[in-house]
């Protein structure tokens, strides 16, 4: 999924990497728990605290790749539900003053929960939401911002 947001690559990729911006725009991280200096760099972890509904769950992050202002992987482990998250920036070919970013998310077909699993049309539905929620937000920060 994807978005063109009125904001410049490298305003974009520093709501995307500073912790103190992140904290403010994604409604579900409550706070760093384990600071990762010189955050981001390739495969470095670091800890959050994340807000799943009304339930606070750790989230480790590690970073998988990234080319600055241009893509940032990272693979989360967020309590029992395991993805990957791709953002990628590219101007917007419209609109010189727009940049598109999209993001990728890949989860296992099936989440082991208390009592069951979600199965794989679950785990879609659970990821669209969360790429729609995250991209709606960034966008909302970057713009206003």
């Amino acid at each position: 999924m994807s978005t063109a947001i009125g904001a410049s690559r490298e305003r974009i990729w520093r709501a995307l990497t500073t912790p103190s911006e992140l904290i403010r725009w994604n409604d579900q991280i409550v706070s760093l728990v384990e600071p990762a200096p010189g955050y981001p760099q390739i495969g470095q972890r670091s800890r959050w605290r994340y807000a799943m509904g009304s339930v606070e769950v750790m989230a480790t992050q590690t970073i998988r790749a990234l080319d600055v202002e241009q893509r940032l992987q990272s693979e989360f482990l967020l309590g029992l539900f395991h993805f990957d998250e791709t953002y990628s920036l590219h101007p917007d070919r419209t609109d010189a003053s727009r940049t598109r970013v999209s993001l990728k998310m890949t989860a296992s077909n099936s989440i082991p929960v208390v009592g069951g699993a979600l199965d794989r049309f679950e785990v879609r539905k659970l990821t669209t939401d969360l790429i729609d929620a995250r991209l709606r937000s960034v966008q909302h920060w970057c713009e206003n911002h």
